[in-house]
């Protein structure tokens, strides 16, 4: 991990169902690394994980509510999963004003497993090319956006990024290309796709 001291990663949530794994090892890594995270959920108090949709995990203490938090001080948005967790939070009004703000600001949007569902809402999708847990391929399409079957893709189309990947077995990539993206704002930046020869 590189040093990501004065970075602000603002992390939205439900307040249950979110996958254990896909919180707290972003948290604890990005934090490690001298991150500012903040999670934020529609209700003080507590982030009640699940594992495997199923099992419940460990809880996480709410920083801030999705309706008061300024978005306008953060580098980079984090949406995790868990099938609960990304079903209720696309049709979170606040959540929704988030999203926008990120990508209609050109800030960086980080998302795994069934996050995307939210993007796919607010119609964030339109002309991305992405990747999901595979059972909401079929929704990112249908949205108008291109699926990838990888472990982490990065997609700078129309004015700001989107890093997605599939599940809880893709962290270490997903982790390291958050790391990667926010690193990359204190350098020149560098061409993502190759220039076209003369």
């Amino acid at each position: 991990m590189n040093d990501l001291n004065g970075k602000k990663i603002l992390v939205a949530v439900s307040n249950r169902g979110v996958e254990q794994d896909e919180l707290t090892v972003p948290l604890q890594r990005l934090r490690s690394a001298g991150a500012e995270v903040t999670v934020a959920a529609p209700q003080p108090g507590e982030v009640e994980t699940l594992v495997g949709d199923w099992e419940p995990g460990d809880r996480v203490p709410v920083d801030a509510t999705l309706a008061d938090v300024d978005d306008s001080g953060y580098d980079l948005l984090l949406l995790p999963g868990g099938t609960l967790n990304a079903d209720a939070l696309r049709l979170d009004e606040n959540a929704q004003r988030l999203a926008k703000a990120f990508a209609s600001s050109s800030r960086p949007v980080a998302s795994i497993c069934h996050g995307p569902w939210l993007l796919v809402e607010t119609g964030l999708t339109r002309g991305k090319t992405l990747t999901s847990y595979l059972s909401i391929k079929t929704d990112v399409q249908n949205s108008g956006g291109s699926w990838k079957d990888q472990e982490v893709f990065r997609c700078p189309t129309d004015g700001w990024t989107l890093i997605t990947s599939r599940n809880p077995g893709d962290l270490n990539a997903f982790v390291g290309a958050i790391d990667a993206e926010l690193s990359a704002e204190a350098r020149p930046s560098l061409p993502t796709h190759p220039q076209p020869k003369e």
